[in-house]
């Protein structure tokens, strides 16, 4: 079992910035995919950025290309989301997902361990 922990969240002004942080326990993460997805209020969870296991490989939603990155720590079991430039419609709930897999994945369904989430709010 994988727990997940994200952390980071809160309240910003448009075109600033933050970063979420991914804790993970129970295995060492270093041989999964690890991906960042969202949520808003009335929507459906959508896929956000992933990296992949050893190359570090990443991949965005064509919404947050170039204004996110997707970095991780397997030392100290901790993956990242650093969000630059938000927007508004950045705003929902930020959910951390695990995989054992050497796949880039983007569908939801494809991750087995979730963590409970973490709000953001950006205000126009």
């Amino acid at each position: 079992q994988v727990q997940l922990v994200e952390s980071g969240g809160g309240l910003v002004q448009a075109g600033g910035s933050l970063r979420l942080s991914c804790a993970a326990s129970g295995r060492t993460l270093s041989t999964y995919a690890m991906a960042w997805f969202r949520q808003a209020p009335g929507k459906e969870r959508e896929f956000v950025a992933t990296i992949s296991w050893g190359l570090g490989s990443t991949y965005y939603a064509d919404s947050v290309r170039g204004r996110f990155t997707i970095s991780r720590d397997d030392a100290k079991n901790t993956v990242y989301l650093q969000m630059n430039s938000l927007k508004p419609e950045d705003t929902a709930v930020y959910y951390c997902a695990a995989k054992r897999s050497h796949a880039i994945m983007v569908v939801r369904n494809e991750y087995d361990y979730w963590g409970q989430g973490t709000q953001v709010t950006v205000s126009s």
